[in-house]
Formats: C-alpha cells, sequence, structure tokens
C-alpha cells in the first residue's frame, strides 16, 4: 500500500541544515496497522507527513496504492490525497464555527458528496447521535476525537493516518478511542500509520516501525 524508497528530509534554520530523514526505507501492506515509534526529534510526523503527500521529500519516492504521489501536480496531489487518505490529529482539528456533523462531513463535502446516511450513522456508532449539532467547545476531548474519527473515515478512504491521537486524552479515554479506531478500521478493511511515542499504545499494532537517526531501525 505504501513504499518509501531512499527518503531524505530536512530543515533550514539559520545558516544551519537539520537533516531529519536521511535515506529511509520502509513498505507498509493493505490493511496492516503500523506504528511509526522513536525518541522526540527522529523524525516520525515528519515521516507521516511525506507519506501522506503533505510534505516534499528533497530526495526519494513515495509510492501510495500504486502511484507516485510526489509525480503528481499539487492540484492532482490534493484529490488523491482525499480520495485515498484520512486523518486524525492529537489536536483534533475541529472548525470551532462548525457543529459536530458538520466536521464529520467536511472531507464528504469536499469530495462534492452531500452529508449522507452513512455519515450519521458513523456519529451514532461512536456514541455521538445525541451531539450532532453540539459545536466544539460543547464536546469533551473524547467526545472531539471521535468527531475526527468519523471525519477521517467519512469518505471511505484506504488510508487512516493518525498523529499522537491518543496524546491529550487521559488513559482510559486513550484506550477507548484506540479500541474504536482499530475497530472501526478493521470493520472497513483500512490501512493505518499512526505515530506515537507510548510503547504500550503501539504494542497494540501489527507491527512497529523505531524511528531513529532519521532511519528504520533494525
Amino acid at each position: 500500500m505504501i513504499q518509501a524508497t531512499d527518503i531524505h528530509c530536512s530543515y533550514s534554520i539559520g545558516k544551519k541544515t537539520v537533516e531529519v530523514l536521511h535515506g529511509l526505507n520502509l513498505h507498509i501492506n493493505p490493511r496492516e496497522k503500523v506504528f511509526l515509534c522513536g525518541p522526540s526529534g527522529a523524525g516520525k510526523t515528519t515521516l507521516m507527513y511525506t507519506m501522506a503527500g503533505l510534505e516534499q521529500p528533497q530526495k526519494g519516492r513515495i509510492v501510495v496504492d500504486g502511484q507516485d504521489i510526489y509525480a503528481l501536480s499539487l492540484r492532482q496531489r490534493a484529490l488523491f490525497r482525499n480520495r485515498t487518505m484520512g486523518f486524525v490529529f492529537q489536536n483534533y482539528m475541529l472548525m470551532p464555527e462548525l457543529t459536530a456533523l458538520e466536521n464529520a462531513s467536511l472531507a464528504t463535502a469536499i469530495a462534492g458528496q452531500e452529508a449522507t446516511e452513512r455519515v450519521v450513522a458513523l456519529m451514532e456508532r461512536v456514541g455521538l447521535a445525541d451531539r450532532l449539532h453540539h459545536l466544539p467547545s460543547e464536546l469533551s476531548g473524547g467526545e472531539q476525537q471521535r468527531v475526527a474519527i468519523v471525519r477521517a473515515l467519512a469518505h471511505d478512504p484506504a488510508i487512516i493516518f493518525a498523529d499522537e491521537p491518543t496524546g491529550n486524552l487521559d488513559s482510559r479515554n486513550g484506550k477507548q478511542i484506540l479500541d474504536l479506531l482499530f475497530s472501526l478500521a478493521d470493520e472497513r478493511s483500512k490501512t493505518m500509520v499512526v505515530v506515537t511515542h507510548d510503547a504500550q499504545v503501539a504494542s497494540l499494532g501489527d507491527r512497529v516501525l523505531m524511528i531513529r537517526d532519521g532511519v528504520v531501525e533494525g
């Protein structure tokens, strides 16, 4: 599903160049749940954004579902990402002026679809049937992350990228969110790529890739 070959990413800070990924290679199979782990600054989030077509590497090739994504134009890449990928972030990334249902329907709206019964059914599935018309400020952290999960799944993408999805939740809510995310991903045969610093969380996946010094260790 995802193949990364000889990936190099670096940033300039003043006159200094900081190399984050250098010569990284990996593959992720369809329907696999892969956790990206490693120390702070190892390049986990940079790698995820690069695989998602959000951050172009200085060198290397990313192939997703048979498509070399950086061979596409910016517009083509955005369309491909919208069709193929869903995202769950640590900070939820909900639009404060939109209701829970409107937030959950954003990806389907961007894709030119209407908010369908399937989106409402997903909201009911995650326990938010009575919160559809509440604003994010009226929801708890766990409820906001459930809305974000529905938003990520609403347009039926093949791949779910999650960046520290339980980072802002207590352990009880965090486990519930992961259980829910995994359950929904299994039901719909999704590939999952999850960034986490928590080894206990990572143990729930099919495979852990340890990122250290800009490469996959081992």
